[in-house]
């Protein structure tokens, strides 16, 4: 089992941000699916924060594709590894939106506006582990 995860800034316009992430999970879902993908994603200030577990093949290819993706810039890969077992393996793809305690853990580590940019892969198990643990919202 292999994990990436990545940051990247949307180029989503606020008129047209929540018709992309629809547009976003929609295609994320149904590509798991039918991959044996999961993962979650995390929406919070123009930033994006995705995680992908399942066959390194399949994930790098996916990523590639992210990162030609007229919706992101600025995408920044963290440390990618082996698992022994997926973390998100009940979802497709879990989304999450901006919420309180998050916000409380950006603060804490002296990030402003949220900016996921500014993330260190060691600060990503703490993250990861917030992520699974929040409850799973809708557009």
């Amino acid at each position: 089992m292999f994990q990436l995860c990545y940051s990247s800034k949307t180029t989503s316009l606020d008129h047209t941000i929540l018709n992309d992430l629809r547009d976003i999970l929609g295609e994320a879902r149904d590509f798991n699916v039918r991959h044996n993908i999961h993962g979650v994603l995390y929406f919070s200030d123009e930033y994006f924060f995705q995680c992908l577990e399942g066959d390194e093949a399949i994930i790098e290819a996916l990523f590639q594709n992210i990162q030609k993706d007229r919706r992101h810039q600025e995408v920044k890969l963290y440390k990618t590894k082996k698992i022994e077992t997926a973390h998100f393996n009940q979802w497709s793809m879990k989304y999450v939106n901006r919420k309180s305690h998050l916000h409380h853990y950006f603060k804490q580590k002296g990030l402003d506006g949220l900016s996921l940019i500014k993330l260190t892969d060691d600060e990503l198990p703490h993250l990861l582990k917030l992520l699974y643990e929040i409850d799973q919202d809708s557009l």
